[in-house]
């Protein structure tokens, strides 16, 4: 009679990786891959790069097109069932410009 080892049936299993949409161009990517933008507790809108921070979450993919769609449409207010202020908005294209910057430094690199 043979035993098989509880551990040895998972060995095969792949390990499960989340997956989310952005919020602008529903395309469907790893969740690691997209940048989370939440709606704090106490109501503000930010920028989450650990994407661990308490709050209601939406996500953009790294296209610069859907953020600035996502900036200036209604995209993230739906998402985040709130109303983003001027100031929300500001800092989201602060955000925005300084991805612009690291983008144009990669593409000349390579």
């Amino acid at each position: 009679m043979t035993l098989i080892h509880p551990m040895s049936a998972k060995k095969g299993r792949r390990k499960h990786i989340p997956q989310r949409t952005c919020v602008v161009c529903r395309r469907t990517f790893p969740k690691r891959e997209l940048n989370r933008i939440i709606r704090t507790p106490v109501g503000d809108v930010v920028y989450d790069p650990t994407g661990k921070a308490a709050g209601r979450g939406a996500y953009l993919c790294n296209d610069l097109a859907c953020w600035k769609k996502a900036i200036t449409g209604n995209f993230l207010d739906r998402a985040l069932k709130t109303k983003l202020t001027p100031a929300h908005r500001a800092a989201l294209r602060a955000e925005l410009e300084r991805r612009k910057t690291l983008h144009g430094r990669t593409s000349d690199n390579g």
